[in-house]
């Protein structure tokens, strides 16, 4: 059985179901408290009336879906119906208050609806508490299902708002592949057509030429016919060539363009990129530098984008004491830990294999901030 659910969304509502365990919240009043049957019956009737709603929000509507809000408000309702018997019943106030962040995309209508559903609690609570017998709410159990309310919905406002800006960012990064991929498609197109239109034309005369000289039955004509031949197989050979030098140019990009490319992502993920002049200048590098301070560029941006939570990314291109050196800074704050400095990722024990396989260094540094320093030796060639 296939299905065009996406694998991530498949993991997101596999994971969902982890937070299915704050339920056991109920069954503390039936098993400590008030182990009655009818205690019993009820705490599995709210039981089961939430997996089917629980079902229903995780799998069966999308985001964004009004039934989700009546799926919520059904959860809120089953809450305040078991409160009054079965303590454990908050559990469902809390669930409604960690839901609503992900439904609403205001904030002014998340915390306006939060305030409705305290009040609400603590109207309950004050009407049930005078009440003796099974139906009696405490004080302290009020407040407490008011307070896990407040700091599991509010702390939830800040993941939701972090996952529509990672929807954002992620949206950004696919437009700008499909632009830059269409562009590189018209490149390659006019490239070819450069490199090739004209000489095939020529191949296809030049063949046609040698054709009709081969059925003549002059000896000269022949002769003319194999130097057109000849001229077949050099055009052909150069042609092969400039292809191979073609797509040669195409397997890594520049330096100077993947200086724009990071711009253009660091752009979407809303950091502003901070260009040292001398920055675009590759005057005098060799392709195998060009190659690794480009890969380089792009992975210290793909961490950025990806871990650094900073605004503002500083990049320097600096050629002083026979030295070459790329300094890539940004000001994301340091919640790395130290362990960090000695672990290094794939991504940069790759990029300083690379470094070092054309003698130079890589150093990082994390304070108020990362800065990260590639260290080439100038090469005479490059120097004179």
């Amino acid at each position: 059985m296939t299905t065009n659910e996406p694998i991530s969304k498949k993991r997101e509502n596999k994971w969902a179901w982890v937070w299915f365990a704050y339920t056991g919240f109920l069954f503390i009043d039936p098993i400590l408290m008030r182990p009655t049957l009818n205690i019993w019956l009820g705490t599995f009737t709210v039981f089961f009336v939430f997996v089917a709603i629980m079902w229903g929000y995780i799998r069966a509507v999308d985001d964004g879906h009004p039934a989700r809000f009546w799926m919520i408000a059904a959860t809120f309702a089953l809450g305040l119906i078991t409160f009054p018997w079965n303590q454990g019943g908050s559990t469902f106030f809390v669930y409604s208050a960690a839901f609503l962040p992900f439904t609403f995309d205001s904030l002014r209508r998340v915390f306006s609806v939060f305030f409705a559903e305290a009040l609400l609690v603590l109207a309950e609570g004050a009407i049930f508490h005078a009440v003796p017998g099974v139906f009696h709410i405490s004080w302290p159990n009020m407040f407490i299902a008011i307070f896990l309310m407040t700091v599991i919905g509010g702390g939830n406002v800040f993941f939701a708002q972090q996952r529509r800006a990672d929807c954002q960012l992620r949206e950004a990064l696919n437009e700008n592949l499909a632009l830059a991929a269409v562009a590189e498609r018209e490149r390659i197109a006019r490239d070819l057509h450069d490199v090739l239109g004209h000489t095939l034309s020529v191949v296809v005369l030049k063949a046609e030429l040698a054709n009709r000289l081969i059925n003549r039955q002059d000896l000269s004509d022949h002769t003319r016919a194999a130097a057109e031949i000849a001229d077949v197989e050099r055009i052909a050979r150069t042609a092969l060539a400039e292809v191979r030098e073609a797509i040669g140019g195409y397997r890594t990009r520049s330096l100077g363009a993947e200086i724009e490319a990071a711009r253009l992502t660091l752009d979407a993920a809303g950091v502003t990129l901070t260009l040292d002049s001398a920055a675009t200048s590759t005057v005098n590098l060799s392709a195998p530098e060009e190659i690794a301070l480009s890969l380089a560029l792009r992975e210290a941006v793909t961490n950025i984008v990806r871990h650094s939570r900073a605004t503002t990314c500083c990049l320097r291109f600096i050629t002083e004491d026979n030295r070459r050196r790329l300094v890539i800074e940004d000001n994301g704050p340091n919640a790395s830990s130290q362990s960090s400095l000695i672990h290094e990722g794939n991504g940069l024990r790759g990029m300083r294999e690379r470094i070092e396989s054309l003698g130079g260094h890589l150093f990082l540094e994390r304070d108020n901030g990362t800065r990260l320093l590639i260290d080439l030796p100038l090469r005479e060639s490059a120097a004179s």
